[in-house]
């Protein structure tokens, strides 16, 4: 990576060379897609930008980047938020680094490594033909709406403030440049001089859309409004509900987001009536009867089966399963193009402000680059009329002119094989700018290099207290001088931003699913009650089940059983926040091979070649782990950390099951990790609490270049 100093910013190290500032394909940018063998001595032989990044010295100091020294430090992995020293890194808040390291640990489940150099130079990239899955997709859609939901919501809100002329000041010297530009034939050139100045001065942003939290803006009338959740504990969020760390209410509004589309989806496929079709009418049987919306299999073929409909259900359809394989083959396609708008949000998002270890001006003065052009040469010299002529007869050739397009397109795949991808943002305006999970990992490589590993988020069970987060000027202000921020006084923010739990809109329209939700309810005591018959009856089951398997497993009988061993929460687990009873990591992490009880041991001291190993048992005897002299080991197997070719996450029990057993028990599944050797070894790690936590510092050891799948 060519590291420089570019005189016009002060960025130095890799990625800031003159080069880097050209939207122009990156020298490595074809992978594995293209279909090219990397030749050996190739640039995607070395490391990539972020393994270049994670070395390179920094000048903001964390606690990371201090106290080089020869062996692993814990810098609270086993501590609570407030003991761990802060900041982790530099130039940012722990609270911001552990919501990167959570949600990236939803994103990522299976990694592989390639030989071939990655597009833009960052590596953990989505391949093309990952596989699909129900999990994945819905892991999708939250994070859609974590990044590209959340961001149109708060554009909307902005434009609801400045269209209300409630901060008149502000709302009137915007009309004043809209009208005069208007009348000069000049708004072209605004908007575009505005473009460059929001991208290339941040504080620009600040002073024309000065921040509010989302949940507080009414988008209809753009003045100030009571959060739906009842209080203003979040200022991100769209709900505004209370959180204990930073992110999580927006993550819990991504999965409910979900589960209200899906419970919509399921609605109609029951063939649900509306509210005033309703056959209550104190019969016992309809009282404790659950509502269909909960019953995804088999609905739509009951439904048949009991209206007059004229259809006999599945067993004489000829289009059910031509219908559903037609929607399962276009459900990835689908998971892709969701996938890549999210990536490509969170670049710009990354490349307008600035983030650790990467360069923080190079990016914008890019885009600002590519706006410069349009400032000075078209908005000036193209006429409105040139303009429409060209969009109509563009319009035009794209439209009648297939036969054009279709040679040019085949005589570009004969001459450039996947030359779409070259043009990819990613590999162009956004060469080098990271997604988030790609930043995640440059900060845990980060860690490992410094021998610091990031600390796991948090872990807290008990709920958030509902108190309002506090309102400081960098969360609510208003511009133009003497404004109000939303024109709203001091007790009119104290009253919208205070508890009151009778503002919660807890109504959704279904008089169904209202009276399930409520405890009170005749509905919702019935439904309670048989809930409570089905778990004491499931929690049996489980236990039962988990004793069968600790007899096959001794027997030796059934592998299966084996890895289900230990996976069963337990009391000590479900109970407490992190750093409570909690001893493995970030050396040593408790979990089970082959059904017994041991270590996963990492040893990467002194100048010998990260391990990874498995220790059996209790500590005792003296063993030799990947050079390292160990006297409380006893290691079963060991691979050095550079020979893993794959890693991938599974659950402790299939989808189905894990559902009824975390229900039952009250208490997180643990779950497991396949790790997989280029010679071809497959070792399958269960029962590890911490399973997210060493997978991180697998993925971020070594110097391989990932794909995620």
């Amino acid at each position: 990576m060519e590291s420089s100093n570019i005189p016009f910013t002060a960025d130095t190290g890799p990625g800031t060379g003159i080069k880097d500032l050209l939207p122009i394909p990156a020298t490595d940018s074809n992978d594995a897609d293209i279909g090219l063998q990397a030749p050996s001595g190739a640039p995607g032989d070395g490391p990539t930008f972020s393994h270049a990044l994670a070395t390179e010295t920094q000048d903001r100091e964390g606690r990371v980047q201090q106290d080089h020294e020869k062996d692993v430090r814990d810098l609270g992995w086993n501590e609570k938020k407030q003991d761990i020293a802060a900041p982790l890194v530099g130039g940012m808040a722990n609270e911001e680094l552990w919501l990167l390291v959570r949600r990236f640990n939803k994103q990522i489940y299976d990694v592989k490594a390639t030989s071939y150099p990655p597009p833009g130079g960052l590596d953990l990239n989505t391949a093309d033909d990952q596989e699909f899955s129900p999990d994945k997709l819905r892991a999708n859609f939250e994070r859609l709406y974590m990044t590209v939901g959340v961001g149109v919501l708060a554009a909307v809100k902005h434009i609801a403030r400045l269209r209300s002329w409630r901060e008149s000041k502000r709302t009137s010297y915007f009309a004043a440049a809209y009208f005069v530009a208007w009348a000069f034939d000049f708004l072209v050139p605004l908007l575009s001089a505005v473009f460059v100045a929001l991208i290339g001065f941040p504080k620009t942003r600040q002073v024309l859309f000065p921040p509010a939290p989302v949940a507080l803006v009414d988008s209809s009338t753009g003045g100030i409004k009571k959060p739906a959740a009842g209080i203003l504990g979040s200022h991100d969020s769209a709900t505004g509900a209370p959180e204990n760390h930073k992110g999580e209410a927006v993550e819990q509004e991504a999965s409910s987001f979900v589960s209200g589309i899906a419970s919509v989806v399921v609605s109609s496929a029951a063939g649900k009536h509306p509210p005033g079709d309703s056959d209550s009418d104190g019969n016992a049987a309809t009282d404790v009867a659950p509502d269909p919306t909960a019953l995804a299999a088999g609905v739509a073929d009951a439904r048949d089966k009991a209206s007059n409909s004229g259809r006999s259900g599945t067993t004489h359809d000829k289009t059910k399963v031509p219908m559903e394989t037609v929607i399962w083959a276009k459900m990835r396609p689908v998971m892709e193009i969701i996938g890549t708008i999210a990536d490509t949000w969170e670049r710009f998002a990354n490349a307008l402000s600035p983030i650790p270890l990467f360069p923080s001006e190079v990016y914008r003065l890019r885009l600002v680059g590519i706006l410069l052009p349009l400032l000075f040469g078209f908005s000036l010299f193209v006429t409105p009329y040139i303009l429409i002529k060209s969009l109509s007869f563009f319009v035009g050739f794209v439209f009648f002119g297939d036969p054009i397009l279709t040679r040019g397109i085949a005589w570009l795949n004969r001459t450039i094989p996947n030359w779409q991808k070259l043009l990819q943002p990613r590999n162009t305006l956004l060469k080098g700018v990271p997604t988030n999970a790609q930043l995640t990992l440059t900060l845990l490589r980060h860690g490992e290099a410094n021998r610091a590993p990031l600390p796991p988020p948090p872990r807290t069970t008990s709920p958030p207290p509902n108190q309002p987060a506090p309102l400081t000027s960098s969360n609510l202000r208003a511009t133009g001088g003497g404004d109000a921020p939303l024109n709203a006084s001091l007790a009119e923010l104290d009253a919208a931003i205070a508890y009151d739990p009778s503002a919660v809109a807890d109504h959704t329209g279904d008089p169904d699913i209202d009276a399930t939700k409520d405890p009170h309810s005749k509905h919702g005591r019935a439904v309670g009650k048989l809930l409570g018959l089905f778990k004491g009856t499931a929690r049996g089951v489980v236990k039962t089940a988990a004793g069968t398997d600790t007899l096959r497993a001794k027997v030796g009988s059934s592998e299966p059983a084996k890895n289900r061993l230990g996976v069963l929460p337990t009391a000590s687990s479900s109970s407490g926040d992190k750093g409570e009873g909690v001893s493995s990591g970030p050396v040593e992490f408790e979990a089970r091979w082959d059904g017994e009880k041991g270590r996963v041991v990492i040893s990467s001291s002194g100048a010998t070649v990260p391990v990874v190993a498995f220790a059996r048992g209790e500590r005792a005897g003296v063993v030799e782990v990947g050079g390292e002299k160990r006297e409380d080991l006893r290691a079963v197997w060991s691979v050095p950390v550079a020979d893993i070719v794959e890693m991938r996450k599974i659950g402790g029990y299939g989808w189905k099951a894990k559902l009824v057993v975390g229900w039952s028990m009250d208490g997180d599944v643990k779950d497991g990790l396949v790790i997989r050797t280029g010679e071809g070894g497959e070792y399958k790690i269960t029962a590890l609490p911490l399973r997210d936590e060493l997978f991180n510092r697998l993925v971020a050891m070594g110097g391989q270049k990932w794909q995620a799948w």
